[in-house]
């Protein structure tokens, strides 16, 4: 019965911030610190947790296949290669690395 507890407050949660969100003046949202933070912020945190999910094992940090497969998506993304090709190219090398055991 404890987990549906913390799905409620968890659905809780994710409404009392909309609501909050919503409840923001609009003359609030207008200031340019905060439509930069707002084009920011997003990129920081897909940044950060992209890190975390390749580097992290628990409370160590790692290098795998993960981190190569991170590599090749970088060298497609550099070469501006179409997003399909870039997720391909991670597959790939992170599939590669772990068959000849890395």
């Amino acid at each position: 019965m404890t987990i549906w507890i913390a799905i409620g407050a968890t659905a809780l949660g994710c409404y009392a911030v909309k609501l909050a969100g919503l409840l923001v003046p609009a003359g609030a949202l207008e200031r340019p610190l905060v439509r930069r933070l707002a084009a920011l912020l997003p990129v920081a945190l897909l940044a950060a947790l992209t890190a975390q999910q390749t580097f992290a094992d628990g409370h160590t940090l790692v290098l795998d296949a993960r981190a190569a497969g991170l590599a090749a998506a970088a060298v497609a993304l550099v070469l501006r290669a179409p997003f399909l090709l870039v997720v391909a190219a991670a597959v790939v090398v992170t599939a590669g690395v772990r068959a000849l055991g890395g």
